[in-house]
């Protein structure tokens, strides 16, 4: 959407880098909360015939499987090709369990964001800009949703940023897509609970499946337990 071009490349006037994070899982009730960031660089909105090439990039929830996919695929080949750079990081059920869902989305955006290969911006500190010889500069972070707290790193909070921010968008596409390939994973693993279908979820089908033979290693206790009762 071109919208969402156009908030981005605005912003890059001011900043070397542009980081936009987006999550995925939180409402399960099976599996990881997936974390993606996907950075880009001034040259990424002046290539010819990208702004063209990403008017389907869009919030997650707003495409279908086969067109996040899709998706998914020409992000990965922009990352070949060196135009963008993504990562994904993810809190564990494990990690659910040990930090509540907020804690273990904040751990999954941390995890991703430390994948970048460049320096980021420590909460504590002023903003760092390309100085002149070539000094390292920190990336513009953008979150979807409320500002993270705590959080180590520094960054700009945005309300429904998926749809506002492309590469918020272009990271709940990674996000989603990753995670619903995990839970095709978990199909072929426990075929009774039809992972592939809800993706986790608490839907009817999946309810009754965790009554009729238990929870998995891979269900969230706390989020199950009135299942149990």
């Amino acid at each position: 959407m071109s919208s969402l071009w156009n908030h981005d490349r605005k912003l890059m006037a001011d900043h070397p880098l542009l980081a936009g994070v987006d999550e995925a899982g939180r409402g399960p009730l099976a599996g990881a909360v997936v974390a993606a960031v996907v950075c880009v660089g001034p040259e990424f909105f002046s290539l010819r015939g990208m702004k063209k090439a990403c008017a389907f990039i869009n919030d997650s929830k707003q495409l279908k499987e086969p067109q996040r996919e899709e998706m998914f695929s020409q992000l990965t080949a922009w990352r070949e090709e060196g135009r963008l750079d993504f990562a994904v990081g993810e809190g564990s059920v494990v990690d659910i369990a040990m930090h509540n869902i907020l804690g273990a989305t904040r751990l999954a955006m941390r995890r991703a964001l430390e994948q970048l290969p460049c320096t980021l911006p420590s909460a504590e500190e002023m903003p760092l800009f390309e100085a002149p010889g070539g000094a390292v500069s920190h990336p513009l972070i953008l979150v979807d949703g409320r500002p993270l707290k705590p959080f180590p790193y520094r960054h700009t909070a945005l309300v429904k940023g998926d749809g506002k921010s492309f590469c918020i968008a272009a990271a709940s596409i990674i996000a989603k897509v990753t995670r619903d390939r995990q839970m095709h994973a978990l199909e072929a693993a426990c075929p009774e609970y039809g992972f592939a279908r809800h993706k986790g979820y608490g839907t009817p089908e999946h309810c009754a499946a965790i009554k009729r033979h238990g929870p998995t290693p891979h269900h969230r206790e706390k989020f199950i337990r009135s299942l149990m009762v």
